[in-house]
């Protein structure tokens, strides 16, 4: 492990871009004269662009350098570095020694100094010069004193024995749902060893959520003795040690190495355990732990089926994740579910689901094969103790959390068989979509005026407008009709005359009652085409024959005719 001095600095601003970088101050120091502008033409600690522009040059540097030193050395360079801090990990010592020489050149022609190193191999350290060395291991006898604890990226990492440690320092403080939710915050733990731990003061923060309980006010009686009790065995994981490396030092070269991943869920939450199961020459197989995640199920009621497809989704997506990360050449992964249901989902490619269940076996179809899926009884799965949590005491000894179940150090023959006949088997589910059908009447006919009028409109009300004012306009004809008659009956000797009678056409608006009668003329013509021989019958006073289209009709509808 290694860290590039003053990172940023060692990177200049571009000419067109250093106004940006304008800041005011007294020249030399002398608070007495006036401020005057000053431009940085370096990168600064602080500014949002300092990190991606240092990593460009970084990653520059490997690129000028491509050709000069080996592949391995520039792959570090790109994949190893976390802006400003390189951590790598290298088979044996002669080749750590060999790539720390060219780390140290190519990282130099680009301006880049690699200063505080530390390893886990006194050999190693031994070949960096002291005053590269970090502080801890400066003074250090390599040949008697024991090596220090670093901190790698956050994690506490003994160089000594080579393990990853937790110290827990809390503070006396009054516990509120603030001071809970920075206490459980406190424990930095990116790669998940300890969520089945973590689960329980989850489900606290959670259940001072549904009791809207303030950030200030005092926990409830019924969550502080919990708290209370989670709070105080925690200082027990002082003792943990888990060891860094994937492969024990004396399992010799790896032949194969696959990933596993079991998930489960439970009302209380859900969550995944990831191992890398690796194969050596002469057969001999370890599993190591990789990844672990624990999530509280949501506030909003959900069933358990969706929360374990979810489960699923989670395993697939932390996949495609860790084969990005893992510089080694992975087997196919294999994905464990004590979950038949989940089984059925992500088997199934006939059925069709409702709109969460379909997205999420769409999400795990896109990310993995089906054939990857395999079934797990649920008192071998490791991951059910991260959908319930563990308290500190289990955690502890639990020896399948850490080291996955007894099953995958033996041959595939030997794993537990797929539920073939369970996965076939047909039954209700409340998430497979109802098919419903629809029947119609199609009529074959020419169209007549009035169907092609009905014809040109797009929508109904487009069309009931329309046939309202032709009704309107044929009750005005109408009514003008009629004047005209009598107005020849009361003077017939003037017939020759014309007779002007004006017609008020009335209101210029349609009312209500004008679109209830336009809608009844359309239903009472659709009818009309539709059911001849039943209206006929009607007519004649004869009842209509059983099976007739007209029969499911309601008796409103049968009132139309």
């Amino acid at each position: 492990m290694a860290d590039i001095e003053g990172m940023f600095h060692q990177v200049k601003v571009t000419p067109d871009d250093v106004d940006f970088l304008r800041f005011l101050w007294w020249p030399k120091g002398d608070i007495s004269q006036p401020l005057a502008e000053y431009r940085m033409l370096v990168h600064i600690f602080g500014a949002v662009s300092s990190p991606s522009c240092a990593n460009y040059a970084l990653k520059k540097t490997a690129e000028d350098n491509e050709g000069r030193v080996s592949k391995e050395v520039l792959n570090t360079i790109r994949r190893n570095f976390y802006v400003d801090d390189c951590l790598a990990s290298l088979p044996n010592e002669e080749a750590a020694i060999s790539q720390i020489q060219d780390l140290r050149a190519v990282c130099a022609t680009g301006g880049f100094r690699l200063t505080k190193w530390t390893s886990n191999s006194r050999p190693v350290l031994a070949s960096i010069p002291d005053e590269e060395k970090a502080k801890e291991v400066k003074e250090l006898d390599l040949d008697k004193e024991k090596l220090p604890m670093e901190r790698a990226l956050g994690i506490h990492w003994s160089t000594e024995t080579d393990s990853f440690y937790f110290k827990i320092n809390l503070k006396e403080q009054q516990s509120t749902r603030r001071t809970i939710l920075s206490t459980v915050n406190s424990i930095y733990d990116p790669i998940g060893f300890l969520a089945p731990l973590i689960l329980p003061a989850k489900r606290i923060q959670q259940e001072l959520c549904r009791v809207t309980c303030g950030w200030d006010d005092k926990i409830p009686d019924g969550l502080m003795k919990p708290w209370k009790r989670w709070l105080e065995d925690l200082g027990k994981l002082n003792n943990l040690s888990i060891h860094r490396c994937f492969k024990p030092s004396n399992f010799g070269e790896v032949q194969a190495a696959q990933l596993h991943h079991f998930r489960d869920a439970s009302e209380v939450g859900y969550g995944i355990a990831s191992y890398l199961r690796l194969t050596n020459i002469s057969g001999a197989v370890h599993v190591a732990f990789v990844l672990g995640k624990a999530r509280v199920a949501p506030l909003k009621p959900v069933t358990i089926p969706r929360l374990e497809l979810a489960a699923a989704v989670l395993a697939a997506q932390v996949d495609r994740m860790l084969k990005r990360e893992i510089e080694i050449p992975l087997l196919e992964s294999v994905f464990w579910t004590d979950s038949t249901s989940v089984l059925k989902y992500i088997f199934n490619d006939t059925t069709r689901f409702k709109t969460y269940v379909a997205n999420r076996v769409r999400k795990i179809r896109d990310l993995s094969e089906k054939t990857q899926w395999h079934y797990v009884n649920g008192f071998l799965n490791p991951s059910d103790a991260a959908s319930r949590g563990l308290s500190i005491d289990s955690f502890l000894g639990s020896d399948r959390w850490w080291n996955g179940p007894e099953f995958l150090v033996l041959s595939e023959s030997n794993w537990p068989l797929f539920p073939e006949e369970q996965i076939k088997r047909s039954g209700d589910d409340s998430e497979i979509k109802k098919e419903a059908l629809a029947f119609t009447t199609v009529l074959t006919r020419d169209l007549d005026p009035v169907n092609k009028f009905i014809e040109h409109f797009s929508s109904w009300k487009s069309l009931k407008r329309a046939t309202a004012w032709i009704l309107k306009f044929k009750r005005m004809l109408l009514l003008l009709s009629q004047k005209r008659r009598d107005a020849h009956l009361s003077d017939p000797h003037n017939s020759d005359r014309k007779t002007e009678v004006k017609e008020d056409f009335g209101d210029k608006e349609l009312s209500v009652n004008d679109l209830i009668e336009a809608e009844k003329a359309l239903e009472c013509f659709v009818q009309q085409q539709s059911f001849q021989s039943e209206i006929g019958s009607l007519k004649k006073g004869h009842t209509i024959k059983k099976g007739a289209a007209s029969t499911n009709l309601t008796p409103f509808w049968r009132m139309v005719f």
